[in-house]
């Protein structure tokens, strides 16, 4: 089972793989904004827990079950902000509403999120009348 810092951890690691090819420690703190210290002694845990695998001066690698769990991760992330973007929340606060929510939606939750996505991208008419319900809300 999974915390949501180590889902921050194995996601930020899933991305930096994924773009770069390799993801140092250096690379975690900077993204995550915190000190290597913090970041080796979570590396260590995701190899215990082999979510990775991790050598000492030589740096990691996600598992089978890591980059599983990296891609879902990754997912949730994206598909949030797509449904954030679709109900009209703005863009200077997506990022941040999707970081303080992705840790407390069941995967339940983001199933049906994704039904609702998919729903509104079938047909774009259905974003615009959304947006004419909320320009009319705000008139009211």
């Amino acid at each position: 089972m999974t915390t949501p810092s180590m889902e921050d951890y194995i996601e930020q690691i899933y991305n930096l793989i994924e773009a770069k090819g390799y993801a140092r420690v250096s690379d975690i703190a900077e993204a995550l904004n915190v000190h290597p210290s913090s970041v080796t002694k979570m590396v260590q845990k995701l190899d215990r827990d082999e979510y990775l695998n991790y050598e000492r001066y030589r740096g990691l690698v996600l598992t089978a079950k890591g980059k599983k769990i990296g891609k879902r991760l990754v997912y949730r992330h994206e598909l949030l902000e797509q449904f954030l973007e679709i109900i009209g929340v703005d863009q200077d606060n997506i990022y941040e509403d999707v970081e303080g929510i992705e840790h407390h939606l069941s995967w339940n939750a983001i199933d049906r999120i994704g039904d609702l996505v998919q729903y509104f991208e079938e047909e774009p008419s259905r974003i615009k009348d959304l947006r004419n319900v909320q320009q009319q809300n705000e008139n009211d």
